[in-house]
C-alpha cells in the first residue's frame, strides 16, 4: 500500500446501543442510518447525546438509503429484494421488486439527481457460509423499472456518484473501487478500476479472501477534492483515497467500521458506523454498534 498520513484525531460517540449500523446519509441537516437487526431506520442531528428518531420500520431488514428529487426517502429492504419509498406521512410502499434479477440479498445503494437508484446485492449467502460468487448492479428508474446495468462485481457495496457523473462502487471481496461513467439514459459505461488496493484474491472461500485482502472496502463517501473515504471492514480503519489508489489519510477506529458519510453543518464531520464485527449471529443478539464522528479538513461532495 502507498504511504499515507496517519491521523490521531479524536473520535466521539454520537449514538450507541444499536445492533449493526449501515448506510449513513446526511440529508437536510440530519443523518439517516439503517440498523440492520432491529429493522429500523433512524435519524439524528449528528450531535453527541442528541438521541435518534425512528423514521421507518422495515421487517425485510433495511440497508441502502437515498432520496428522490421530491425529498421522499428510498429504503432498501434486503431480504425480500424490494426497494421501498417512504411517503410524506411516514408510510412505506413498494417502489420496485428486484427479485427477478438478483442472486442474493440486497445491499447498499446510491440515488442520483434524477431519482435513479443503483442497488447492489450480495450475490451469495454470505452469512450462511456459501462460496463467494460475483454478482450484478441493478438500476431502478423513478417509475420503478428494473434494469441490470453491470455484471461480474466482487460483492458490490458502498457507492458514490462524483461530480461530473462518475459512479464508483466498492467491490469488497475484489479489494478495489471500480468506476463507470453514467450515461444520459442512466446506463453505466467505460468501466475501469478507480483504485486497486491489492491483488484480487483468486478463491471462492470467503475467509481465505478476507485474510488476503489488505483493504476490504465497504461503505464509501466522497469529498470536494475528488478523494473517497473508504471504510475498511477488515482492518478497523477508514482511509482517504485518491483516484489511482494513493492513500492520503488513515483514521484508526479501534473497532470494526463498515460505512462512512461526510456531513454536519459544514460537511466536514465524518460519521462512522462501528461495531466489533459484522457476522449476523454475533451482531443480532447484542446492542454494541455505535455511530462515531471525527472532524476532517475537506468537506463533502457528490452523492450520497
Amino acid at each position: 500500500m502507498d504511504e499515507q498520513q496517519s491521523s490521531t484525531r479524536e473520535l466521539t460517540v454520537v449514538l450507541d446501543g444499536f445492533s449493526y449500523l449501515e448506510c449513513p446519509r446526511w440529508h437536510d441537516g440530519r443523518l439517516w442510518v439503517s440498523d440492520f437487526y432491529t429493522d429500523k431506520v433512524v435519524v439524528t442531528d449528528g450531535r453527541s447525546g442528541a438521541g435518534a428518531e425512528v423514521v421507518a420500520e422495515v421487517p425485510g431488514q433495511p440497508s441502502g438509503l437515498g432520496f428522490l428529487p421530491d425529498g421522499r426517502a428510498l429504503i432498501v429492504s434486503m431480504r425480500d429484494h424490494r426497494l421501498l419509498v417512504r411517503g410524506e406521512k411516514g408510510q412505506l410502499s413498494e417502489h420496485a421488486d428486484l427479485s427477478a434479477v438478483v442472486s442474493g440479498v440486497l445491499n447498499d445503494m446510491v440515488v442520483d439527481e434524477q431519482g435513479r437508484a443503483y442497488v447492489g446485492n450480495f450475490g451469495f449467502d454470505l452469512m450462511g457460509g456459501a462460496a463467494l460468487r460475483y454478482t450484478t448492479l441493478t438500476r431502478v428508474d423513478p417509475d420503478g423499472t428494473v434494469t441490470t446495468v453491470a455484471e461480474d462485481l466482487g460483492f458490490p457495496n458502498g457507492m458514490v456518484i462524483l461530480p461530473g457523473g462518475v459512479l464508483v462502487v466498492a467491490e469488497t471481496f475484489a479489494g478495489r473501487l471500480t468506476a463507470f461513467d453514467v450515461g444520459a439514459d442512466g446506463g453505466l459505461e467505460n468501466r475501469r478500476v478507480w483504485a486497486q488496493f491489492d491483488e484480487t484474491p483468486d478463491t471462492e472461500d470467503v475467509g481465505e479472501a478476507a485474510e488476503r485482502l489488505q483493504v476490504g472496502p465497504d461503505g464509501i463517501c466522497a469529498d470536494a477534492e475528488g478523494a473517497i473515504w473508504v471504510a475498511d471492514a477488515l482492518h478497523n480503519r477508514v482511509l482517504r483515497v485518491a483516484e489511482g489508489g494513493t492513500v492520503l489519510d488513515e483514521i484508526p477506529t479501534g473497532t470494526g467500521v463498515f460505512a462512512c458519510m461526510l456531513g454536519g453543518d459544514d460537511g466536514r464531520t465524518l460519521f462512522l458506523c462501528a461495531a466489533p464485527s459484522f457476522p449476523e449471529h454475533e451482531r443480532r443478539p447484542v446492542r454494541e454498534a455505535e455511530l462515531l464522528a471525527v472532524r476532517v479538513e475537506v468537506p463533502h461532495a457528490g452523492l450520497p
